[in-house]
């Protein structure tokens, strides 16, 4: 079962999410399950304040070790790379 057939208000997740004034910058959010508002009896994502339709739109992750793991596949990690300045 994927996490949008369990996932019920009140429980936590985890997501990629990018920064919208810097597309090449992204993270790992914690995010709450909460019922969706503008969607009578639909689930939505509370994150930074607003609500996200939960759907396959945004990864969703049930723990962060998931979401880390995704996100060093897509973006590698800080030993991956070489910062100067």
């Amino acid at each position: 079962m994927s996490i949008f057939e369990t996932a019920n208000p009140g429980d936590i997740v985890y997501v990629i999410i990018r920064n919208p004034h810097v597309q090449g910058v992204a993270n790992v959010q914690e995010a709450a399950v909460v019922e969706n508002p503008e969607a009578p009896g639909g689930l939505a994502l509370f994150l930074y304040e607003t609500y996200y339709p939960l759907n396959d739109d945004i990864a969703v992750y049930e723990t962060m070790q998931e979401a880390e793991r995704d996100y060093a596949e897509a973006f590698g990690t800080p030993e991956d790379t070489q910062y100067y300045g």
